[in-house]
């Protein structure tokens, strides 16, 4: 027979793919390692067990135990993993701009979540790294794990990550490509691959709002550099002890926006479900591609799954709102809102139920209904009008105020042609989705896509 005594055993050995559209521009070959086919589904499966072996080897954690480590939560469910096969207990602090799908994942496995606020210093005492440490001194038999100094981080990619590179391309690697944060991944993979071939290049990608760039450029701690931004899981406003840049060759920033959009591609067109930090990486590459020749091979780090951001970089009113998707059409418009249901009025209802629903629903126009058919409409202008000069129309019958129906549109309608349509008279369109289904656009919904 042939299996795994338990799920730490199958960390590791994960795919390499090669990619095929989003780099087609690039004039040489780009794999993939897809780190997400670890059990916790990133790479930080392989750094957080390998802390934990090294923490046991010299007596730090000790049986029944707590483990506590702040994190953006890929090593917190490799630790929690680890923890339920060990038998410890698990704290962790986050920060508020994660995923709700990575703290509810932490939890769902046994830990504890606290969640701290982004947009403090490190030495603050209410960052997630304070918060952290200051639990590991109150709470009795822990160990404050510490995955941006602790080099057991690295030392994992040195003897995991690095070596099964090296035997994937055969040795024939000439480029490595990982988006980097506490640097344990990509100091020690570097560290392995620079010791079979110094001549391998290794380009780091980071994120505008991060200090990391201008310290490897510079030798400067410059917290001008620092500012909040929206990408998970890579860059810092520190510089963690895992790092050792001089076995990095060259620093790149990538927007949060480019790095989303890439993700959202790369799923797309490699179906390979990627968390935002695979954007990033594959954006910085795109960016530095002048520098790739032909005959080179380049090998790019795909850190974790991206079911960790269905509710962000996967969702379009998210992407939308951050201006980060391009509205053109009134598919995009109905795409970038929260499946809503059309709201409706019958024509035997009367005016008063129309008024009610339009203040509960904070809406001005209603389409009005005969059986399943859409026969007119209503408009909050329109009734105001009508009311004034009779008020005794609030019992009346919605079909003695009954006004023209709303024009139906196709979706593929651009947004800047709705003019011809959404007048002073007319407030809104109707179109129709692939479901049959119905949805409103109103002035407000043009204003605001076109506003982004």
């Amino acid at each position: 027979m042939k299996y795994c005594d338990n799920i730490l055993e199958t960390i590791g050995n994960t795919p390499m793919v090669k990619l095929h559209r989003v780099t087609a521009t690039l004039p040489c070959p780009v794999l993939a390692k897809v780190e997400f086919f670890n059990p916790g589904n990133s790479i930080k499966d392989r750094m957080a067990v390998k802390m934990i072996d090294v923490a046991e080897e010299k007596g730090l954690l000790k049986p029944g135990g707590t483990i506590i480590e702040g994190t953006s939560g890929n090593t917190g469910m490799g630790l929690a993993l680890a923890a339920i096969i060990r038998g410890y207990k698990c704290i962790f602090t986050t920060t508020d701009k994660q995923s709700k799908e990575k703290v509810d994942i932490l939890k769902a496995v046994g830990a504890e979540v606290i969640v701290c606020p982004t947009n403090v210093e490190p030495e603050d005492p209410r960052s997630y790294y304070s918060v952290s440490k200051r639990l590991a001194t109150e709470i009795p038999n822990s160990f404050y794990v510490n995955q941006y100094d602790n080099l057991a981080n690295r030392l994992a990619h040195y003897e995991q990550t690095g070596p099964e590179i090296w035997e994937q391309t055969g040795g024939k690697i000439t480029h490595l490509v990982v988006a980097t944060g506490t640097g344990g991944t990509v100091t020690g993979t570097s560290k392995f691959l620079k010791e079979k071939n110094p001549d391998i290049k290794v380009w780091a990608i980071d994120s505008y709002g991060s200090l990391l760039k201008k310290y490897f450029d510079t030798g400067e701690l410059d917290m001008n550099e620092v500012y909040p931004y929206i990408t998970e899981g890579i860059g810092e406003d520190f510089v963690p002890e895992n790092y050792d840049m001089s076995l990095i060759d060259r620093f790149e920033k990538v927007t949060d926006k480019d790095a989303a959009v890439m993700a959202r591609r790369i799923t797309k067109e490699e179906g390979i479900f990627v968390g935002y930090s695979a954007g990033s990486a594959i954006s910085g590459l795109i960016q530095l591609k002048d520098q790739l020749k032909p005959d080179d091979l380049v090998v790019v780090i795909f850190h974790d799954h991206g079911s960790r951001y269905v509710g962000k970089v996967y969702n379009d009113q998210w992407m939308m709102e951050r201006g980060f998707l391009d509205v053109k059409t009134v598919k995009d418009v109905v795409n970038g809102r929260r499946n809503q249901p059309l709201v409706t009025i019958g024509a035997d209802d009367i005016v008063s139920e129309a008024i009610a629903r339009m203040k509960k629903y904070d809406i001005e126009h209603l389409p009005v209904t005969q059986g399943n058919d859409i026969i007119g409409a209503i408009s909050e202008s329109g009734l105001f009008n009508r009311l004034i000069d009779d008020a005794n129309l609030k019992d009346a019958k919605i079909s003695q105020v009954l006004q023209t129906a709303f024009p139906l549109v196709s979706q593929d309608t651009p947004i800047e042609k709705l003019s011809v349509y959404i007048n002073r008279e007319n407030g809104a369109v109707l179109t129709k989705d692939d479901s049959g289904h119905h949805h409103i656009i109103t002035k407000y919904d043009i204003i605001q896509a076109l506003g982004r």
